[in-house]
């Protein structure tokens, strides 16, 4: 999976360079829907001092690409990578003389294609499209008795594909920049896995998220 991300971040960082023309790159931040469903379980069953942080937040990288079709419009594709926000549960049982830890880390490839309206330099221009997502999340779990002793670790990791749909608009300060909003459906984007006879949600991003985003155009 290390060598996948690596691959694509090369490709965003090096295709905007290597060509001329409708080219561009950009970053983007946001907050999403995000529902750990089985650290969340965790939180209401288990026995103890608990503490739950959710992060619906997201930070993304992208390259593109735009076709023109006329003076105003446009056919493009994206190739970006989005990392979300940790989700962490923490649970201390001083019944049982036991700390546990378990967190979860998730990221997603999002290719799109797209339609653009293009009105040019200091105009807002509008896009929308669909594409598919790749998505990686790992839980890992760490328990301890409180005295540093019987120390237990394993983790848990799932990908899969999913479709999404999403729509925006940016305003073009310049030839070379535009900032913009950005809203984005995940269908099905639940990552899910049988772990010694128990059905494990690693993490499920499916609805809608939304994201302010800076484009530099090449």
């Amino acid at each position: 999976m290390k060598k996948t991300l690596l691959t694509v971040l090369t490709v965003l960082f090096f295709a905007p360079m290597a060509f001329a023309g409708n080219w561009g790159a950009g970053i983007k931040a946001g907050i999403g829907e995000n529902d750990p469903k089985t650290l969340n379980d965790g939180y209401h069953n288990e026995i103890g001092d608990r503490d739950l942080t959710e992060s619906d937040g997201f930070f993304g990288l992208e390259a593109l690409y735009e076709h023109n079709l006329t003076n105003y419009d446009k056919i493009g594709i994206r190739l970006g990578v989005d990392f979300y926000g940790e989700n962490e549960l923490e649970v201390t049982s001083r019944l049982f003389d036991e700390k546990e830890d378990a967190t979860e880390n998730t990221y997603a490839i999002p290719l799109t294609v797209y339609y653009k309206r293009d009105n040019g330099v200091k105009n807002w221009s509008f896009f929308a499209g669909a594409g598919i997502t790749y998505i990686h999340s790992e839980l890992e779990y760490e328990s301890e008795n409180l005295m540093g002793m019987d120390k237990e670790e394993f983790s848990i990791s799932k990908s899969k594909i999913f479709p999404h749909i999403m729509a925006g608009t940016e305003y073009r300060f310049s030839e070379l920049f535009a900032l913009g909003l950005e809203a984005k459906y995940n269908f099905s984007a639940k990552t899910e896995k049988n772990y010694e006879g128990l059905n494990v949600v690693l993490s499920d991003r499916s609805g809608l998220s939304g994201a302010v985003t800076a484009r530099f155009y090449f």
